[in-house]
């Protein structure tokens, strides 16, 4: 089973934090979806025939598309890959994208799940990171999208946000459950190199983020979470049971997807590539038929390390048989060896032939896999 991710590179107002490759323009528009068009019928055998069981439309922000684009692009996965019947096909959306009629139309063109970008209901906290939505808009776009059918659905929350208080988060977090939102994505706020929020900090003209509030926000979102019957099945994904995207837990899982669009990048399990993040040049690459401008072929060791990476972020952990079968048995005994000091610390436990992070080892996700990384001289071992 593989994926396609479909990246719309529009946007309304580029977000002060945000790092994405997206424009606050629709110029071209229209050129970058007969282009996507394009690129989908001349990459048609990326996936080797692969059944295609997710579909999702990142960004920028799809929900600007017309929903006519969207049901071109829609057919034309159809007409040159083998989807799967009851493929998961999520469409990413700001609140101030969505209205009854479009909700509706959007559904009528497959669209079975909504991410929503909604990041706090608190208007404070909107203004801090430059949104432009309401939380009026946020609440009222919720009930029209569940009116129109859209059982499936997910919202994204920012947290460590300096305008944010504790009481403030968890009234955030309250919030969401009572209008019953089966998948929440919680991040922690990030500063990146060259953002405007990054400049303004470095500036002194707005409070920097404080680790120490962001840990106190994640430790009241999984109690919160784990209180409300919620799975924590990713370190920043949590789902009623059942709910979880079917998308994103490929990508955790090492499954091959492709990538379509300005930026995108694919992975077929031996080598991953990457369009380029320019719009007019992305437009002449397809015309050319020359759409990748980089690839990357892995190398063993380089898989081994980001299946050990992925997998732990997950409550599914390390499957062994699969580690086994993909590595080697040598491979997995030392990674089982390795793992013995995380499980005597309390932060990695084994358990159904899979290493998997206790809720204090989630807290050092990245280190711990660090640390059971395998080097090509350790290979030869």
């Amino acid at each position: 089973m593989a994926g396609i991710y479909i990246h719309i590179p529009f946007c309304r107002h580029k977000c002060n934090y945000c790092n994405f490759y997206s424009l606050a323009s629709t110029r071209n528009m229209d050129q970058v979806c007969n282009a996507i068009v394009s690129e989908l019928q001349q990459r048609h055998d990326y996936l080797s025939g692969q059944k295609v069981e997710t579909i999702y439309f990142g960004g920028g922000t799809p929900s600007m598309l017309g929903v006519q684009d969207i049901e071109t692009i829609l057919k034309t996965v159809y007409r040159n890959f083998a989807v799967v019947p009851d493929a998961e096909i999520t469409l990413e959306a700001n609140p101030d994208d969505l209205d009854p009629v479009k909700l509706q139309a959007f559904k009528n063109t497959g669209i079975n799940r909504l991410s929503i970008g909604l990041q706090s209901f608190r208007q404070e906290d909107l203004n801090f990171l430059s949104r432009t939505h309401t939380p009026e808009q946020v609440i009222r776009c919720i009930a029209d999208a569940q009116q129109a059918g859209f059982s499936n659905l997910s919202i994204d929350l920012i947290y460590g946000i300096p305008t944010l208080t504790d009481d403030g988060w968890i009234q955030n977090l309250q919030q969401a459950f009572s209008l019953g939102i089966p998948h929440i994505s919680a991040y922690s706020l990030t500063v990146e190199d060259k953002t405007p929020l990054a400049v303004m900090i470095r500036k002194g003209k707005t409070t920097p983020v404080n680790e120490n509030l962001s840990l106190s926000h994640y430790e009241i979102l999984t109690r919160m979470m784990q209180a409300n019957g919620y799975e924590h099945y990713e370190v920043s994904n949590f789902c009623l049971p059942g709910a979880y995207s079917r998308h994103n837990t490929a990508y955790w899982q090492g499954k091959s997807y492709l990538g379509i669009g300005p930026s995108a990048h694919s992975y077929n399990g031996c080598s991953r590539s990457w369009n380029v993040a320019n719009i007019s040049n992305y437009i002449l690459s397809v015309a050319s038929g020359m759409v990748e401008s980089g690839t990357e072929i892995l190398s063993p060791i380089t898989r081994l390390n980001e299946y050990i990476m992925t997998t732990l972020r997950t409550m599914w952990g390390c499957n062994l048989d699969v580690f086994k079968q993909e590595f080697g048995q040598a491979m997995a005994e030392n990674l089982l060896a390795d793992a013995q000091h995380f499980i005597a610390s309390g932060k990695m436990i084994y358990t159904e032939n899979a290493l998997k992070l206790t809720p204090e080892g989630i807290l050092f996700a990245d280190g711990i896999a660090a640390d059971l990384f395998r080097d090509e001289e350790q290979a030869m071992l």
